[in-house]
Order: structure tokens, then sequence, then C-alpha cells
């Protein structure tokens, strides 16, 4: 057997300075472990109130020149009926209440019904002269602004499942969220809030939190979930009796960090945890200013319907207005989520009248404030406004008075930076049923929104085992007739 050294060699035994060092690294170990633990933040000195960028989270280049430099993602939870909202069909009416007259696709339940006309009359807005229900009445108002697109279409029927797949381009659980990739490709123009920020009215989506993750990516990409409330952050104050206890065990964090890096190379997991928690100092200052609505006048909150009798209305309509104060600050990608309370979402699989009324209220003013707002500001040129939910509605009932999920064609709008406003693309068949016209996908809906962030989605790659993976995936086409 061939051997190295002789049997009578013995590893020469440690100095004691040696010994020392290597039990240093050992203890910097633990106590790093310890602080990642806890729910204290840490970041660097917050003397004289200055900021330094965090390393990997600046700016990036983009491919291309960015039509839009920020997103309002208004994710409409449960799926919005496209013929009672943004797709009229005059069929409907004339089979009200008959046997529907073509091929049904399987459906999520079996308790299929007629023909269901829509309760809610339609209205041509705008120079443009796009219909919207009645449904919408504030939001009508700004149709010249919105690229209407009737022919989306999703790969699942289920919520878990397709909420995953509008958020990740994927069905599975685990993805990253196209708010993490955008900050992948995009960076941050923000150096003391986060750049993907979800506003959590109630109701979080089916799926959980998974649909804000960061997945594979690092995860200082991940969402940061604010609450409509005085704590708008978990954890986020300090558990430290003073500024001073906290900004010693930080500075020790941060040696403690860089020992282990010299010997042991960067780990990303590490890393990441590092960045969150110095963003999370950062934010112990910025989130207090943000959030302190007051600062608005009452001519804009009212503009917001943060005065209204319904709750939920003022619920979203501070959402709104918290997302145009993170736009104005630099925030790449903001999702706001429904207030709950008004039943079922935007499921109605019975109860539609009572339950789209209720969302529709909810959401159409604050929307139309957010809109009116931006576009005073100077904003709505620069900032991308996507409306979605995650499929559509049947347009025969489900019982009575209910619609089922449908995936095969459902209305979503667009509007802002880069965006063809008064423009309607793609449409669905004479029922409102399935996309026969410039089918869309969600990829082709997440390559359109990379586009007008200045990248293609081709080359926003990430290797994760042993494969370049992207958001699109091998799929994705930008819609270019929505483009400006």
């Amino acid at each position: 057997m061939h051997r190295t050294h002789c049997q009578r060699f013995r590893p020469a035994a440690q100095s004691r300075r040696e010994l020392l060092q290597n039990l240093a690294c050992g203890f910097g170990s633990v106590a790093m472990t310890h602080l990642l633990s806890q729910r204290a933040v840490a970041a660097e000195e917050l003397n004289a109130g200055q900021t330094v960028p965090l390393e990997g989270l600046g700016p990036k280049p983009t491919h291309f020149d960015p039509k839009a430099l920020s997103v309002i993602f208004l994710y409409m939870d449960g799926g919005v009926s496209q013929v009672d909202s943004f797709d009229p069909k005059s069929q409907l009416e004339k089979w009200n209440g008959m046997p529907f007259p073509t091929k049904i696709e399987p459906t999520q339940f079996n308790n299929i019904g007629n023909t269901l006309a829509s309760p809610w009359k339609f209205q041509q807005y705008g120079e443009s002269g796009i219909p919207v229900s009645d449904l919408f009445p504030h939001t009508a108002k700004h149709v010249d602004d919105l690229a209407v697109i009737r022919s989306m279409t999703s790969n699942f029927p289920e919520h878990t499942n397709a909420n995953y797949f509008l958020h990740t381009g994927s069905g599975l659980q685990g993805r990253p969220s196209m708010g993490a990739w955008f900050g992948y490709g995009l960076g941050s123009e923000c150096q003391d809030l986060p750049h993907f920020v979800v506003l959590n009215g109630g109701l979080i989506p089916p799926g959980g939190l998974d649909n804000f993750g960061s997945g594979f990516l690092p995860a200082s990409y991940q969402a940061s979930v604010f609450r409509m409330s005085d704590a708008a952050v978990a954890d986020i104050n300090r558990r430290e009796p003073s500024d001073e206890l906290q900004k010693r065990k930080l500075a020790l964090m941060r040696q403690l960090d860089q020992q282990a890096a010299e010997r042991f190379g960067h780990d990303d997991q590490v890393e990441s945890a590092i960045r969150n928690y110095e963003l999370a100092a950062r934010m112990q200052l910025a989130v207090p200013d943000l959030m302190n609505l007051t600062e608005e006048t009452r001519e804009t909150q009212e503009m917001y319907g943060i005065f209204d009798a319904f709750p939920n209305t003022t619920t979203f309509g501070k959402q709104c207005l918290l997302a145009r104060r993170l736009v104005e600050r630099g925030v790449r990608f903001i999702e706001l989520t429904c207030p709950n309370g008004n039943g079922d979402r935007w499921d109605q699989h019975a109860n539609l009248v009572d339950g789209h009324t209720k969302n529709a209220m909810s959401v159409d003013k604050p929307i139309a404030g957010l809109l009116s707002d931006l576009k005073q500001r100077g904003l709505l040129g620069r900032t991308l406004v996507v409306w979605s939910g995650e499929f559509g509605r049947t347009p025969f009932a489900q019982g009575n008075d209910g619609r089922d999920h449908n995936q095969y064609g459902f209305s979503m709008w667009m509007a802002g930076g880069g965006i063809r406003g008064g423009t309607v693309y793609g449409a669905t068949d004479e029922f409102g049923y399935k996309a026969v016209e410039n089918r869309a996908e969600i990829h082709d809906l997440h390559a359109t929104m990379l586009h007008l962030m200045g990248i293609d989605h081709k080359k926003l790659t990430y290797r994760f085992s042993g494969r370049d993976m992207r958001l699109t995936d091998v799929h994705g086409e930008v819609l270019t007739g929505v483009l400006s």
C-alpha cells in the first residue's frame, strides 16, 4: 500500500498563537449564528444619517433604454370575470338562461348552469371608446391610458398553481417571484427601502408567501411584506435598549463576517442575510416617514378614497397612495393585494353580483386616484401599472348566480411607461370564453414587463441545478401591440 509518509510521522503541535487564532474563528462563527437568528436587525453604523449602497443591490445596466423604472402590480385575487368588466358580449344576452351553446371544457366544479349574461351594463369611454362595465366607473375614465388585453390565458384552473404561474412563471412552488427577478436583473435605486415590496391589504393569495419569494435566487431578492397598519413591517424595531448598543453589536457582526469571509470564502446565503439586516436597519428610519400619509393633502387622500364610508375602499386607497410614495422613493417593484372582508376575493362561485360589486367598490376609486396622481406628478410615464388576476370566469353560470374558473381567455390591462393607451389587444370568442385572436400567455406578460424595464427576457438568466433559468423559462414573446 502506497503511503505518503512513514508510520512514525506525527503532525506538528499547534503553537499557542495558532490555537487562539483558530478558536477565535470558531467563536466568531457561533456569534455570527446567534446574531443572524435574532430578530434584531444589522446594518452599517447610522452615523450622520449617511447611506452606503448595498453591495450587489445597486442599479444595474439594462440591455436597452427602459421605458419604465418601477412596476405597480395591482393583483386582483381570485379572478375577475372578463365578461362583467372589460369584454362585453351581446351573445350572452341572446342566450341568457339557456344551455350554453358551445363545447364546455372541464371545469373546477361540476355544478354547471346555463348561459349567464352580465348583470352590469357597458358604456364606451374616452376618445378610444373602449367599453367598460358599470363595475368600474372611476377606472373607466382612464381608458385612454390603458391597454386592455382581452386574450390572456393561463395554464392552470386552480388558484394555488395559477397564482404561482402568474407570480413566478411556473405552476410549481419555490420558484423566484417576478419581483425577485426584476430586482436581480435591475438592482435597486433605493438605498433605505427594499427593491420589492408587497402591500398586504389583508389577503395573502392561495399559495402563500411563496408567491413573493426569491426561490433559487439569493434571499436578498425576496419581497418585504408591509402590513397596512401602524406596525407596517414585522420585527423591524431594534430589541437592544439603546442605539449605541445596537451599533456595537452590528460592528461586531461586520468584523466577524469579514474575518470568516477572508478565511473560508464568501457564502451567498450568509451574505444575503447580512444585506437584509443592513437594509432593515435603514428601514428603521425610512419606514415611519414612508407610512406617514398625513403628509399628503386632504384633497389627495380623498382622491384615493381614504375617507370613503366603505372600509375596504379606505384600505386599498391607502395601499395605492403608499405605492405612489414608494415609486417616488425609487422602489422597483410594488404589488398590492386585495382587502379582506368582501366575502371571497373575486372568486364568486355564487352571489356574483354581491361579491363582484363589493370587490370593485374596494379597488375602483383608489386605482383611478393612483392613475390620476401618477399622471399629474409626471410619474405615470416612468411607472408601469399592471392590473390582473390569476384567471377569469366562465360565461355560463355555476349554479344559478356564480361563475366558475376560466383559464382559456380573460382580461387584464396595463398602463404607464411605454404602453400605448386607448388600445384593445386580442379577443375572445363571441361568448367571452376562449381567446381566439392574438392569444397571450403569462410568459408573454412577463416578457413584456421586462422589455418595458429595459431587459431582454431571454438574457435574464440564473444558473441553477445545471441549467440557465429564467422567469419566462423557454417561452415568452413581447406583446408589441400594446407598446407605444
